[in-house]
């Protein structure tokens, strides 16, 4: 996967409203550009994300690329769109797709991560005991970050495995539906936070030097945590601390190498919202947090616009013309649904009002708005439709 710059892809940076504004973001550009070689889709909860990164791709993949999407998000609904009963760790090849291109879909699984990451560090006796550990245990599946730690790893893994074999050329991810979604990006500083924190140094002392008085220290301190929490949990601490630095270091390394990953301009960030304030709200502060992080962004993809009326009837000529019917049954009708108009109409100046607003904070940020659609997406011809809207907005 090459990381030359695209024309499609912008590095943010502080904006001013007389700047001039970026177009609309056109995403079948971005897709079908061989240097594009990661794609991360990220935004608030509810704001169809998930929907969004599949959408992209199959689209991907339709037009001939080597396709995999990774879901972070754990809702099953990529799944039942793709026709595949279950999401694991192992990706999962998508039937149904149209063209040369392939796609395969997964969902991070961070306890088989993080199990993979111990397997391939440690010899097999010592992985056994971590993989026993209930520190360990306690680690892996709900420590708080860990799902943003093996993301990054996962991510990681794909990346390297398809530069080894070329089984993909292009890595879609989906991620978790809030602010942490951006969190995978401190996992390498927490870690390495982490590791290099007072405590963990003073547990590995013992392990790592014969200072006496270090170790006299140290027995001081375990002999008085003995008697407090007993010597079992002591001893399974010590065990899993001394293995932090034979596993850990290297998740430390490939971490700090996945985030370089994302800095590269072969990376692309989709911002994805829908027209609400709270949405947008969101997407403004996920845009400046890549921009301070240095992160390529591709665009915003606005989802779930309020199509506009057919009619071209102001929502004040509509208002008056409720109000001027006869109350019979007819004008009663009649007059309902010019108020609905009305209604309609001011939907859409509302959403369009919050629009502009974000781009006049954020001009050099390219666009895409995609309409809401009656239904839920549930299967690949969804998808498709949701693609096609997508790839239409470059030029609406």
């Amino acid at each position: 996967m090459a990381r030359r710059t695209t024309e499609h892809q912008t590095r943010v940076g502080p904006t001013s409203p007389s700047a001039r504004r970026a177009g609309a973001l056109d995403v079948d550009a971005l897709l079908a550009d061989p240097k594009t070689g990661i794609i991360v889709c990220c935004g608030s909860g509810g704001v169809g994300k998930t929907t969004t990164s599949a959408a992209l791709a199959l689209r991907a993949a339709e037009q001939g690329r080597k396709v995999v999407v990774l879901t972070i998000d754990p809702a099953r609904r990529l799944a039942q769109s793709m026709g595949i009963e279950a999401l694991d760790n192992v990706p999962r090849p998508v039937t149904g797709v149209v063209g040369s291109g392939r796609l395969d879909a997964m969902m991070l699984d961070m306890k088989r991560t993080f199990d993979e990451v111990v397997e391939s560090q440690a010899s097999p006796e010592k992985a056994q005991q971590i993989l026993a550990n209930p520190f360990y245990i306690a680690l892996s599946s709900s420590f708080a970050g860990t799902q943003e730690y093996m993301a990054m790893e996962k991510l990681g893994q794909i990346h390297r495995d398809a530069l080894k074999t070329g089984t993909y050329d292009l890595i879609v991810v989906d991620t978790p539906p809030s602010r942490s979604a951006l969190d995978f990006l401190d996992a390498p500083e927490r870690l390495s936070s982490f590791l290099d924190g007072r405590f963990v140094r003073l547990l590995l002392a013992p392990a790592k030097g014969p200072a006496k008085l270090m170790s006299a220290g140290f027995s001081i301190i375990t002999n008085a945590l003995t008697k407090i929490l007993g010597a079992q949990f002591l001893k399974d601490l010590g065990m899993f601390v001394s293995a932090l630095d034979t596993v850990f270091g290297g998740f430390r390394q490939r971490a700090q190498q996945t985030y370089s990953l994302l800095q590269a301009d072969g990376t692309a960030f989709l911002v994805v919202a829908a027209p609400e304030p709270d949405a947008l709200r969101e997407a403004a502060y996920f845009v400046e947090r890549l921009s301070e992080d240095g992160m390529p962004l591709a665009g915003l993809i606005v989802n779930r616009a309020s199509p506009a009326p057919e009619s071209s009837l102001a929502a004040e000529e509509a208002l008056a013309g409720a109000g001027r019917l006869r109350r019979d049954d007819t004008g009663t009708l009649a007059a309902g649904l010019l108020r609905l108009h009305a209604d309609q109409v001011r939907l859409v100046e509302r959403e369009q009002g919050l629009r502009e607003r974000f781009a006049t904070a954020h001009p050099q940020v390219p666009t895409a708005v995609v309409p809401a659609l009656a239904g839920d997406v549930h299967d690949l011809d969804g998808l498709r439709r949701i693609g096609g809207l997508l790839a239409d907005a470059a030029s609406a």
